[in-house]
């Protein structure tokens, strides 16, 4: 049985407090992130206030989340996913390949070549862990102070309150594939040992 709109409208508050919760931010802080007030946050969550696509647009960015995953939208029956590929300044290309609302999600990411042109990469930090593989080209990664070069078939893990970028060191279009994960999230390996 498929979920009609009155199902779904009430769902959305307790989703939203179980989205904020697991990135461990406050009301404050997603106030300070999306210009929405703390009462209206909390009016949300507690199911007092109807969510408008004004409210929930900037909160489905702050959680990196679909808007389909942030109000709990029917699935359509069709497995297949269809990535949109986004191009950001400087021609970095990101597809999203997987999504998992208040975990970690995966993308596909290009980096062009970079010339004399290219604005020189800016480095961020924000609350999680971010895994990074390369798949083709050649990485630059700043973590702080420290560049780090990978090639293909390398992969670096790090927590992302740490001042980070990425850049295409190589001569060829980098191409990457990068997954977030909420704070205290780690890569689990497991492997059987040989005898």
């Amino acid at each position: 049985m498929s979920a009609t709109f009155d199902d779904t409208v009430p769902a959305v508050g307790p989703r939203l407090k179980r989205l904020r919760t697991r990135t461990a931010m406050t009301l404050q802080q997603v106030a300070d992130q999306t210009g929405i007030s703390i009462s209206t946050l909390s009016r949300l969550e507690a199911g007092q206030r109807r969510p408008t696509l004004e409210l929930l647009l900037p909160l489905a960015r702050v959680y990196r989340v679909s808007l389909d995953d942030l109000v709990g939208a029917p699935a359509t029956g069709d497995p297949r996913i269809s990535p949109r590929p986004v191009v950001r300044r400087g021609g970095a290309t990101w597809m999203q390949l997987a999504k998992n609302p208040g975990g970690a999600n995966a993308f596909k990411q290009v980096l062009p070549v970079e010339t004399p042109t290219t604005r020189p990469r800016e480095l961020c930090s924000h609350e999680g862990y971010e895994w990074a593989y390369v798949l083709n080209g050649q990485l630059r990664l700043t973590l702080g102070d420290t560049d780090y070069l990978l090639n293909p078939g390398e992969a670096a893990e790090f927590d992302t309150n740490t001042q980070h970028g990425y850049a295409n060191a190589g001569k060829i279009p980098l191409e990457l594939l990068v997954i977030f994960g909420g704070q205290g999230d780690r890569v689990h390996l497991r492997v059987r040992a040989s005898r």
